[in-house]
């Protein structure tokens, strides 16, 4: 018994490091500091007639989580933007705003989004300046 819980600690480490691997080769193709200063605030900016992405998505548990600013601040710590380029990450088909999932699901599905998003479509258009940014984003990681 011994001998199979020492392969099965072996496959779950292999398992393990093959996806660190991964995740790493998917971040290092995504630039951090475009993201923290022309991506992120986005998360953050009131745009008419919706809440700002963080709100929603600082209290759930979705794929999109974002970390919540600290009290009597305006915007995320370093460390807080490393959490969440980590979970936005997830999101991004580097290359590929069309197969983005950070794209498309706030898009309006007049304009290729999705069906339904709970914050409303924060994007009427691919024209939308702020979706260009993050577009734009994913376009050169490639």
């Amino acid at each position: 018994m011994k001998r199979f819980g020492k392969r099965v600690i072996r496959a779950t480490v292999a398992a393990s490091a093959l996806f660190l691997m991964a995740f790493t080769t998917l971040a290092q193709t995504l630039d951090f500091e475009i993201y923290r200063t022309k991506v992120e605030p986005i998360f953050n900016k009131k745009r008419p007639g919706h809440a700002r992405c963080v709100v929603c998505h600082e209290a759930n548990n979705s794929a999109f989580h974002l970390q919540s600013i600290n009290p009597g601040s305006t915007t995320w710590t370093e460390a807080q933007s490393r959490m969440n380029f980590e979970n936005v990450s997830h999101l991004v088909k580097p290359g590929d705003p069309a197969g983005s999932k950070l794209l498309i699901h706030p898009l309006s599905p007049n304009d290729g989004g999705d069906e339904f998003h709970g914050g409303g479509w924060q994007f009427v258009s691919q024209k939308d300046d702020d979706w260009q940014t993050i577009a734009n984003w994913v376009r050169q990681a490639k």
